[in-house]
């Protein structure tokens, strides 16, 4: 059984290293729930919000980041 704590502490740690980056473009991202099967629901917002290459951030950024740091993550999906 997955400690849904743990992961929430280690998704949180896993974001925030890539917010810095969002940041500095003038984008943020929250974390908005993690369910039962492990899928990770985000949102994007500030510039980040509707920006073209926002599904780009979200996989090759965002969901590759927070895959390495808790490999438990099925997947990483914008909410």
């Amino acid at each position: 059984m997955t400690d849904q704590k743990s992961v929430q502490e280690r998704v949180m740690k896993a974001l925030n290293r890539v917010k810095p980056y969002l940041q500095n473009d003038g984008g943020d991202i929250d974390l908005i729930e993690i369910t039962d099967d492990l899928t990770v629901k985000v949102r994007l917002t500030g510039a980040c919000h509707g920006c073209p290459y926002s599904m780009q951030t979200l996989k090759a950024g965002v969901e590759q980041v927070i895959m390495q740091e808790v490999p438990e993550v099925k997947k990483v999906i914008s909410a």
